[in-house]
């Protein structure tokens, strides 16, 4: 595919208009992961030649959304060390690394303005006077003959002495890639394999609204030739902009890179993406709950496959396994249940403390939990103190249970609330009477005023003990949990009866026995 004795180059270049997703990241990762497999570099450039719609903000919001993820680069901007908080609202410093900057297009005007002057002295490219109207009546007029609707070059031959005086009076013009005719344009694609264009399906394009605006096939091709990039990875939604841009880098007298277009992302049913799923942004994920090594090791399956059962991959891992020759050639299937299980391993993978420590966030954020001092907690309605001990310990009870952080702040709300709601139908089990419900939650009571050291191990014998003499254990154990936790389903009633601790025991199982006999 590539001689190894030159470092090979590839690039991430996204446009500022809009937060990250994982289509872009799936394009990142495949152009970090070729250029780390073989040697080489890995560039991120900045493409906000859209003025309008490129903002500092989407810039940042995606710095920060490849630093979160793992990425490394080795030119391009990155964020000065110690502002790299995750997804908060500050704006930060900029500071680029690498020789071949700048790296962000707007700030690359005069380098553009070099290069469209020479294409225009050289003869490949013109200043074009067509109107508007003129260039939409020739298209329709071609389509009416079935021809391709392309600019047939009426202003090709305007000498360049004629061309500067029409400036010189004001009258507007575009500048037009010259493109050469009945050619074909012949490129290998290192994933779909052979491609050919006939420059006629091209006409004479556009390539900048003067010399101080290029339009981005030209600053493309300008960027990637300025910055020594080898192979470019990218969406084969870019497979139309790829014969243009190489009778651009053919016209400049240089090698094109080495092109390799993926396949688009599909949701389920091999439908097209849900807008939901196509517009969710790497903040999104991260607030809700996703491990950044889930996310890439789910995006690294979305197109690729490494021939292999192994499913689970580390960064490092995937360096070594990569290879474009096992990047499928059909649309890849967007699969969120397939991304929660990912990320659900992953959690489970952490250690308690790891995992606490990722958790406590979303306990703040829902209001669960407020910080103390020296790294204690305090609960937000009672203001009780809440020893990290006892916050691990709620984590632990549901590590196995979570596809994402979010969800312990639902899994283990009643651990630091002093009421909890539910409806007392809760409570009972199955075909239980209230009457019958309420006998359950008395015997409870009792069982639990009994212990006298209460840990889940004595726990566990008493409750378990009674709840064996019942017909069904459900009659004494639903009941019990319910009043406890006030949910459908929790995890076991002696493991949150210990948490919980006595007193707050008892507190619940009189409430859950008042619910029934006054609500």
């Amino acid at each position: 595919m590539t001689n190894n004795s030159v470092k090979i180059k590839t690039r991430f270049a996204p446009s500022p208009t809009g937060p990250a997703h994982i289509g872009s990241i799936r394009t990142a990762l495949f152009n970090y992961l070729l250029s780390r497999k073989l040697g080489g570099f890995f560039v991120l450039r900045i493409e906000d030649t859209d003025k309008e719609r490129s903002k500092i903000e989407w810039e940042h919001m995606l710095l920060k959304s490849m630093t979160w993820l793992g990425f490394d680069w080795d030119e391009g901007p990155i964020m000065i060390e110690g502002q790299e908080s995750m997804f908060d609202n500050n704006s930060y410093d900029i500071k680029y690394i690498g020789e071949n900057g700048p790296y962000r297009q707007s700030e690359r005007t005069e380098i553009y303005k070099k290069y469209l002057q020479k294409m225009l002295d050289e003869g490949h490219a013109y200043y074009c006077f067509c109107t508007k109207e003129e260039v939409e009546a020739q298209k329709g007029y071609l389509m009416s003959i079935g021809e391709s609707p392309v600019y047939k070059g009426t202003c090709r031959n305007i000498t360049k002495e004629d061309a500067e005086e029409r400036i010189k009076q004001g009258k507007k013009c575009v500048i037009r890639f010259k493109s050469p005719e009945k050619h074909k344009i012949v490129f290998e694609d290192l994933i779909k394999g052979k491609i050919e264009f006939d420059s006629e399906t091209l006409g004479d394009f556009v390539i900048a609204k003067n010399l101080e605006t290029p339009l981005y096939n030209f600053t493309c091709v300008v960027d990637d030739y300025e910055m020594g990039i080898t192979h470019v990875i990218r969406g084969e939604d870019h497979v139309s902009n790829t014969p243009k841009q190489i009778i651009m880098f053919n016209a400049l007298g240089v090698k094109p890179p080495i092109f390799a277009h993926i396949p688009l992302i599909l949701g389920q049913g091999k439908k097209k993406l849900s807008k939901r799923d196509a517009e969710t942004s790497l903040e999104e994920y991260y607030h809700e709950g996703y491990l950044p090594e889930a996310i890439i090791n789910f995006v690294a399956f979305l197109g690729w496959n490494p021939g292999t059962e192994k499913e689970i991959y580390s960064m490092k891992e995937l360096i070594e396994d990569f290879s474009v020759e096992k990047i499928q050639k059909s649309g890849a299937i967007f699969n969120s249940e397939k991304l929660d299980w990912i990320n659900g391993l992953y959690i489970r993978k952490k250690s308690i403390d790891q995992l606490t420590k990722l958790c406590i966030p979303f306990l703040i954020e829902a209001n669960l939990i407020k910080r103390h001092a020296a790294g204690t907690y305090l609960t937000v309605d009672t203001e009780e103190l809440i020893p990290t001990y006892k916050i691990e310990k709620s984590v632990a009870l549901y590590q196995e249970r979570m596809k994402k952080l979010l969800e312990i702040a639902e899994f283990t709300d009643f651990v630091f609330k002093k009421d909890i709601d539910y409806d007392k139908s809760l409570l009972k089990w199955k075909a239980m009477t209230e009457e019958e419900t309420i006998v359950s939650l008395e015997k409870s009571l009792e069982l639990i005023r009994s212990i006298i050291n209460f840990d889940k191990e004595n726990i566990e014998k008493v409750i378990f003990s009674e709840a064996e003499k019942m017909p069904n254990r459900g009659d004494l154990l639903w009941p019990f949990r319910v009043a406890l936790t006030g949910k459908q389903s929790s995890a076991g009633p002696t493991e949150i009866a210990e948490l919980l601790g006595k007193e707050k025991c008892l507190d619940r199982i009189e409430l859950a026995i008042k619910k029934i006999k006054y609500a």
